[in-house]
C-alpha cells in the first residue's frame, strides 16, 4: 500500500520535458494583451508612486505657487489696483496659470532622468501601446497641477479672493487649464528625449517659458502696454488661457478666449506628440 502511493508520488514530481512544457505552452491560451487606456493608467500610478516615495516633489506645487501669490500680490496690489485685496481679484487666475505652466516642464525632467538610467529601454522592450509611457507620465502629473491649483485657490480664499463663477466657474476654469497643461507637457517630453541632461531641459525650458508667461495678461491688461508689444501679447497662448480661466472663476463664459486656448492645446498636441514619439522610438 505504501509502495503503490509512493510509486504515485514519484510519478507526480517527476520532471517535465521540454517538449512536454512546450505542448502546455503552445496548447494554453494567452492572456489577453493590455489595452492603450490600462498602459497609461499603469505608467501614470507609477508617476503618483515616485511622488508618494520622493514627497520633496511637491515643493514646486506648494510653496512656489504661495509665495509667487504673496509677493506678486503684496508688492504690486497697491500700485497696480489701489490694494491687494482688489488685485488679487485680477492676479489669482493669472498666477494660477502661470504657476502650473511652469510646473509642466518637470515633465521633461522626468523623463531625462529615467532614460539616462535605462528604464526606458525596458519599457521599448513591452508588447504595449508605445505612447503609453509617455501619457503615463504626463497622467501622473495632471495629479500635481491639480495639488497645486487647490494650494493657490485655498490661499487666495484666505487672502480674499472670492470667485464670482462658484465652485462651477472655479472647477471649469482648473478643467480648462489642466487640458491646456496635458497638451503643453508634450513639449517638455520632446526637450526630455531630445537634451542630454536634466540641467539642459531645464535650460531650455525655462528659456521658453519665462518669455511666455510674463509678457501675457497674467499681471496687467495688456492695453497699457506699448503697441508692438500687444502685438505678441494678445497672440499669445498664456494670454488667451489666463483670459479665459480668469473669465469662467469670474462667472463669465468667454467662448473666444475657451476656443482659443483649447485650439493652442490641440495644435501642441498634433504637432509635438507625434515629434515625441518619433524622438521615443528612434532614442
Amino acid at each position: 500500500m505504501t509502495t503503490a502511493a509512493s510509486t504515485e508520488d514519484n510519478k507526480e514530481l517527476a520532471p517535465v520535458s521540454t517538449e512536454s512544457l512546450a505542448a502546455l505552452l503552445i496548447t494554453r491560451e494567452r492572456p489577453p494583451r493590455p489595452g492603450s487606456l490600462s498602459t497609461s493608467l499603469t505608467f501614470g500610478w507609477r508617476a503618483i508612486l515616485k511622488i508618494k516615495h520622493v514627497p520633496e516633489q511637491l515643493f514646486d506645487v506648494t510653496a512656489f505657487p504661495i509665495m509667487n501669490l504673496l509677493m506678486f500680490t503684496y508688492l504690486f496690489g497697491g500700485a497696480l489696483s489701489g490694494s491687494p485685496r482688489e488685485y488679487i481679484q485680477f492676479v489669482l487666475p493669472g498666477i494660477l496659470v502661470m504657476s502650473v505652466v511652469m510646473i509642466t516642464m518637470y515633465t521633461g525632467v522626468s523623463v531625462n532622468i529615467d532614460i539616462e538610467k535605462g528604464v526606458f529601454d525596458r519599457f521599448r522592450s513591452l508588447p504595449i501601446w508605445r505612447p503609453s509611457a509617455m501619457v503615463g507620465y504626463l497622467l501622473g502629473d495632471a495629479l500635481r497641477y491639480t495639488i497645486a491649483s487647490a494650494v493657490m485657490l485655498t490661499v487666495g480664499l484666505v487672502l480674499g479672493y472670492r470667485p464670482d463663477g462658484g465652485f462651477g466657474g472655479v472647477l471649469a476654469g482648473i478643467a480648462l487649464l489642466l487640458v491646456f497643461s496635458f497638451a503643453f507637457s508634450w513639449i517638455w517630453t520632446m526637450f526630455g528625449l531630445m537634451l542630454r541632461t536634466e540641467k539642459s531641459v531645464m535650460s531650455v525650458s525655462m528659456m521658453v517659458i519665462f518669455p511666455l508667461t510674463f509678457l501675457s495678461n497674467v499681471f496687467v491688461d495688456p492695453k497699457t502696454m506699448p503697441g508692438w508689444l500687444q502685438a505678441f501679447v494678445n497672440n499669445s497662448p498664456i494670454t488667451h488661457l489666463a483670459a479665459a480661466v480668469r473669465g469662467l472663476m469670474a462667472g463669465d463664459w468667454p467662448t473666444d478666449e475657451i476656443a482659443w486656448a483649447l485650439g493652442w492645446a490641440g495644435l501642441f498636441l498634433l504637432v509635438f506628440g507625434p515629434v515625441t514619439m518619433r524622438q521615443y522610438n528612434r532614442k
